[in-house]
C-alpha cells in the first residue's frame, strides 16, 4: 500500500462521537525503531513530525521512573498514528520475553490505528527482523515505503502526515455521494498481439477460464520464472476471456519500478485521468462502477510492494477480476495461485515411439519456431531423437526452446545437442541463488549469444538502455563511436535471426524489441558495461533529437505519422524524460515537452505532461527563464480543465512575462491565450479582458509564419465572440478557421473549427449534427478521447434541441463516461451543452431525459458510435 493510501485506516481510539481536545493536546504519533542505528532517522523523523505542530512519542524522550516495556506500552495506548522505521537489527529481546520491544510494539499497535512503515534500503537483514517485515508486508491496515536516505525518510514522514490528516479531515465531513454506474468501452481492449501460437497451453487456457468464470476468485497470479511463458499464457486467456467480461485490458509492469506507479499505469490503459484529490483507486471505482472488467497485469514482480493495493482495487472495482503474472505470489487476501509449469518434455528417445515425441508439447513446439526460421524444416524419424534430447535439456522452458530453435537454420539437431551438452551444465551451476529453471533461461541466453559475433554480444548489451520498443535511430545514438559498430545492420540482423530481438512495423517505421527476460538479461549486461553512464546520456538525448524531431510534424498533413511516432517510443521517451530530470537536464526536458504540447492534447494525455511540469519546478533546481514559463503556463492550463481547481490567474501572468522576455512569440501567444480562458471563468466573467488579451495573442503570430497556433488562437477569439452573444461573427471566424485547417491538411484544427462552428449555430437555434459527427470521426481517426466527448456532447445538444429527449439524454450520459475517463472537463460548459440540457431539465420531460441518462453511462463505446455513426461515417437521422 502506497503511503498516500493510508487513508483508508481509522483513527485509534475513534469512536461515533467527536472526541473533544484540550488546545495543548496535538495528535500523538508513535515512532519505532532500533536505537542507536538508526539514530539519524529517528531526528529527522522527530523534526518532521514536529514541523506539522504534531507529537512525536519516541522511547527515549524525557525521564523514564518505568521498565522499557511498561513505557512504551503506556505510550502507545495514548498514540494516534505508528510510524515504524526499520533497517538491519531486529532488536533486544529482555529475559523471559521471545521477541524484542521491537516487533513487540507492532503486535500491540491496534489495527485500526494508521500504520506507516518505512524501510531503509539496501540492508543485510538479520532473520527475525526480514520475518518481521514479511508479516508487515502482507498486513493490509500498514503502509510500507522504502527509503535509502535520512532526509529522503523526513520528506516522506512529513508527506504521508500530512496526507493521511487531509484524509481524516475529509472524511470526517461525511460519506461521499454515491454515484451511478457508469460505462466501459468496447469489451477486449488493447490486447498485445501474440507473435506465435500457444503451442502446449491447451488445458491451462481452459483451466484459467473456469478460474476466472467463479466470481470468488477474483485475484489469480500466474507464477513461475522468467521465460516459463506466463506473459503468452495471459495474453491467451485474455483473448478467450469473453463473457461474463465487459472489457478485458492489459497492463504491462515491465517498465515500472516504483510500487507508487502501478495504479496510475492501470488508470492510464483504462483510460481514467488522476484529476482530483481523492485516492485513484477511488476515481477508478467511479469510473468503472457496475462494469465486469478483467485486468491483466503483466510482470508484477517488479513492484510487488503495490500488492496490497490490489485488495483495495477489490473493494473499489467490486466486479472486476485481476489476472496477474509475477514472478513471486502476491501473498494477499484471496489470492488463487497457478503455478506456470514448463511444457511436458517427452519420454527417454531411447525407448519413445515417433509418435510420442511428436506429440509431446515441447517438442511441438520446437518444431513450431524451428519452421518459422526455416520453412523446410520437419520432424523426422531421423531427427526426433536428437530433438527430444534437446527439449529434455532445455526441460521444456518455452523460451529457452524458442532460442534453440531459432538456430535450426545454422546447426543440425546433433550439432545443437553436442553445444548444449557442453555449455549448459557450466552455465547452470554459476548463481545457485537462482531457481533452476530461471538460470537454464539465462544459461540459453547466454548460449545463444555465444554463438554470435562478438559485436552481436556487444550490441546486446547496449540495447538493455532501452525501456520499450526502439527504433534504428535510436540503436545507432546509443552505440555512437563504438568500434564494434561499425556494420550495425548487419550485427542487429544477428540478434534477430537468433530470436534475441524481434522486428515489426508500426505505421511504416520498423521497430525492435525484447522479449521481457531478454531485455532484462540485457539491461544487467548494460549495467556493467564502461561505458553505459556515456550511452544513457546519448539515450536521453536522443529523445531529445527525437522530440524536437517530431514537434512540427505535429501540425498540418504529416499529423498522424508524428502522433504515431510518438506513441510508439512513448516509453522510451518516459524513460529518457525521467533519467533527464534525475540528472537535472530539466530544461532540455521541458523544451521536449513543450515541442510534443500538440501530442499532449491529441491523446488526452495532457495532465501527464503536467505531472512533469510539476515534477521540474519541485527538483528546486535554477530553472532558465523559458523553462519556468513552459511549467508555468502548462500546468496552469491543465488546471483549468481539472475538477474543482481555483482559478489562480498569477502563474498565467508570470509565464506571460517570462515568455516574453525571451523573445517567444508563440509561448507568449499561448500563455495570453490560457490567460484569456481563465479570464472567461472569474466570477463573475472577465469577457473584456479576455478578449482583449486574446487579440494581443493574434498580434504576436501570424498565419504564413505559425498557420496551426493562429488558427488556434482564432478559434478562442470565436468563443469568446459566442459568449457576447453574437453568434454571427463566431461563426465566420469558426469558417475561416475550418477552411484554413483543411488547406493545411490539420486534421486536429479542422475537428476543434467544426465542434465550436457546431456549438455557435446551435446558439442561434440551428442544431447541426453533422458538424458534431464530422468532428466526432475526426477524433477517433486522431485517437482523441476529450474530441469523442465534445461530439457525444455536441449531438447530444441537437437531439434536445429538436425535442428527441430521449436520444439527447443516452448521448450526454455516454460523454458524461468519456468525460469520466479522461478525468478532464469542459474549460466552458456555458458555450456548449448546458444552457440546453438545464432548459430540458427545467421541463416536464425531466424524468424521462434523466433515465435516458443514466442508460447513456452504461451503454457500450461501440453501441454508442454505432447509434451515431452509419457505416459510412456520417450522421443517423
Amino acid at each position: 500500500m502506497h503511503p498516500g493510501e493510508a487513508g483508508g485506516l481509522a483513527m485509534s481510539g475513534s469512536a461515533p462521537e467527536a472526541q473533544i481536545r484540550t488546545p495543548d493536546q496535538r495528535l500523538r504519533v508513535f515512532v519505532s525503531s532500533t536505537l542507536k542505528e538508526l539514530e539519524p532517522e529517528r531526528k529527522v523523523a522527530r523534526t518532521a513530525i514536529e514541523r506539522l505542530r504534531l507529537a512525536p512519542v519516541m522511547f527515549e524522550l524525557g525521564a523514564r521512573p518505568h521498565p522499557p516495556q511498561q513505557l512504551y506500552r503506556a505510550y502507545l495506548e495514548q498514540s494516534d498514528v505508528f510510524v515504524g522505521i526499520y533497517w538491519q537489527h531486529y532488536g533486544w529481546i529482555a529475559p523471559d520475553e521471545e521477541i524484542s520491544g521491537l516487533e513487540d510494539e507492532y503486535r500491540l499497535a491496534p489495527r485500526d490505528m494508521p500504520k506507516l512503515i518505512y524501510i531503509k534500503q539496501p540492508a543485510e537483514r538479520e532473520e527475525r527482523l526480514a520475518e518481521l517485515l514479511g508479516r508487515i508486508r502482507d498486513d493490509d491496515t500498514a503502509s510500507y515505503t522504502p527509503f535509502s536516505t535520512a532526509e529522503e525518510l523526513a520528506d516522506l514522514v512529513e508527506a504521508d502526515l500530512a496526507t493521511l490528516l487531509a484524509e481524516r479531515f475529509d472524511a470526517s465531513r461525511g460519506p461521499v455521494a454515491a454515484h451511478e454506474p457508469l460505462e466501459a468501452v468496447d469489451p477486449v481492449e488493447h490486447l498485445p498481439v501474440p507473435y506465435t501460437e500457444a503451442v502446449g497451453r491447451e488445458q491451462d487456457v481452459a483451466t484459467l477460464l473456469g478460474w476466472l468464470a467463479d466470481d470468488a476468485r477474483r485475484i489469480i497470479t500466474l507464477v513461475g520464472p522468467g521465460g516459463i511463458g506466463k506473459s503468452r499464457l495471459a495474453i491467451e486467456v485474455a483473448h478467450n476471456a469473453g463473457d461474463p467480461f465487459d472489457r478485458v485490458t492489459f497492463v504491462l509492469l515491465e517498465h515500472l519500478r516504483e510500487p507508487g506507479d502501478v495504479l496510475p499505469a492501470i488508470a492510464r490503459e483504462l483510460g481514467v485521468r488522476d484529476t482530483s484529490g481523492r485516492p485513484l483507486s477511488e476515481q477508478l471505482g467511479v469510473a468503472r462502477a457496475g462494469r465486469r472488467d478483467l485486468i491483466v497485469l503483466d510482470s508484477f514482480e517488479q513492484v510487488l510492494g503495490a500488492a496490497p493495493q490490489l485488495v483495495q482495487l477489490l473493494n473499489d472495482l467490486p466486479d472486476a477480476s485481476f489476472l496477474v503474472t509475477s514472478r513471486a505470489r502476491l501473498r494477499v487476501r484471496g489470492e488463487r495461485v497457478f503455478d506456470v509449469a514448463p511444457l511436458v518434455v517427452p519420454p527417454d528417445p531411447t525407448r519413445a515411439s515417433f509418435e510420442a515425441i511428436r506429440d509431446a508439447s515441447a517438442v511441438r513446439l520446437f518444431v513450431d519456431r524451428a519452421r518459422a526460421a526455416d520453412p523446410r524444416f520437419e520432424l523426422t524419424p531421423d531427427n526426433a531423437e536428437g530433438i527430444a534430447r534437446i527439449c529434455r535439456a532445455l526441460e521444456g522452458v518455452p523460451l529457452a526452446i524458442e532460442l534453440a530453435a531459432a538456430r535450426i537454420r545454422a546447426l543440425t539437431p546433433s550439432a545443437m545437442l553436442g553445444r548444449l551438452d557442453r555449455m549448459l551444465p557450466l552455465l547452470v551451476t554459476g548463481a545457485r541463488d537462482i531457481p533452476e529453471r530461471q538460470r537454464t533461461i539465462e544459461s540459453t541466453v547466454a548460449w545463444s549469444l555465444d554463438l554470435l559475433s562478438d559485436e552481436a554480444q556487444r550490441l546486446f548489451a547496449r540495447l538493455g538502455v532501452f525501456a520499450g520498443d526502439f527504433s534504428l535511430d535510436a540503436i545507432e545514438a546509443v552505440t555512437h563511436g563504438e568500434p564494434w559498430a561499425e556494420d550495425l545492420l548487419g550485427t542487429l540482423l544477428e540478434l534477430v535471426d537468433g530470436s534475441l530481438v524481434r522486428q515489426h512495423d508500426d505505421h511504416g517505421v520498423p521497430l525492435f524489441s525484447m522479449l521481457v527476460p531478454v531485455r532484462e538479461i540485457a539491461a544487467g549486461r548494460f549495467e556493467r558495461e564502461p561505458g553505459a553512464t556515456k550511452a544513457r546520456r546519448a539515450f536521453g538525448d536522443h529523445y531529445l533529437r527525437l522530440a524536437a524531431e517530431i514537434g512540427p510534424q505535429l501540425q498540418g498533413s504529416a499529423q498522424a505519422g508524428g502522433l504515431a511516432r510518438i506513441e510508439a517510443e512513448r516509453d522510451n521517451l518516459r524513460a529518457a524524460a525521467h533519467y533527464l530530470i534525475g540528472i537535472g537536464a530539466v530544461d532540455q526536458v521541458a523544451d521536449a515537452v513543450w515541442r510534443l504540447f500538440l501530442y499532449w492534447w491529441i491523446r488526452s494525455q495532457l495532465p501527464e505532461a503536467k505531472v512533469w511540469m510539476d515534477e521540474i519546478l519541485r527538483t528546486g533546481l535554477p530553472l532558465r527563464t523559458r523553462t519556468r514559463a513552459i511549467a508555468l503556463g502548462l500546468s496552469s492550463w491543465v488546471s483549468l480543465s481539472q475538477p474543482g481547481s481555483n482559478v489562480d490567474l498569477g502563474p498565467i501572468e508570470w509565464s506571460v512575462a517570462l515568455f516574453h522576455s525571451v523573445s517567444d512569440v508563440v509561448g507568449e501567444g499561448c500563455a495570453l491565450t490560457v490567460l484569456s480562458i481563465a479570464s472567461t471563468k472569474l466570477s463573475p466573467p472577465d469577457l473584456e479582458r479576455a478578449e482583449k488579451l486574446q487579440r494581443r495573442a493574434l498580434e504576436l503570430v501570424t498565419a504564413s509564419d505559425q498557420p496551426v497556433f493562429e488558427a488556434m488562437f482564432r478559434l478562442n477569439l470565436g468563443a469568446l465572440t459566442t459568449l457576447r452573444g453574437d453568434h454571427d461573427g463566431a461563426i465566420e471566424l469558426f469558417d475561416g478557421v475550418l477552411d484554413d485547417a483543411r488547406r493545411m491538411g490539420d486534421v486536429f484544427v479542422e475537428s476543434l473549427a467544426l465542434a465550436n462552428g457546431g456549438w455557435a449555430r446551435l446558439g442561434r437555434g440551428e442544431p447541426r449534427p453533422d458538424l458534431f459527427a464530422r468532428h466526432l470521426e475526426l477524433s477517433l481517426q486522431l485517437g482523441n478521447e476529450d474530441g469523442v466527448g465534445i461530439g457525444l456532447e455536441g449531438l447530444a445538444a441537437c437531439a434536445a434541441a429538436v425535442g428527441d429527449i430521449e436520444r439527447a439524454g443516452l448521448l450526454l450520459g455516454a460523454s458524461e463516461t468519456v468525460r469520466l475517463r479522461t478525468g478532464l472537463v469542459d474549460q466552458r460548459p456555458d458555450l456548449t451543452y448546458r444552457p440546453i440540457v438545464d432548459r430540458v431539465l427545467g421541463s416536464d420531460r425531466a424524468d424521462e431525459f434523466e433515465t435516458a441518462r443514466a442508460r447513456g453511462r452504461r451503454m457500450t463505446r461501440r453501441t454508442v458510435l454505432d447509434l451515431v455513426l452509419d457505416p459510412a461515417g456520417t450522421a443517423v437521422p
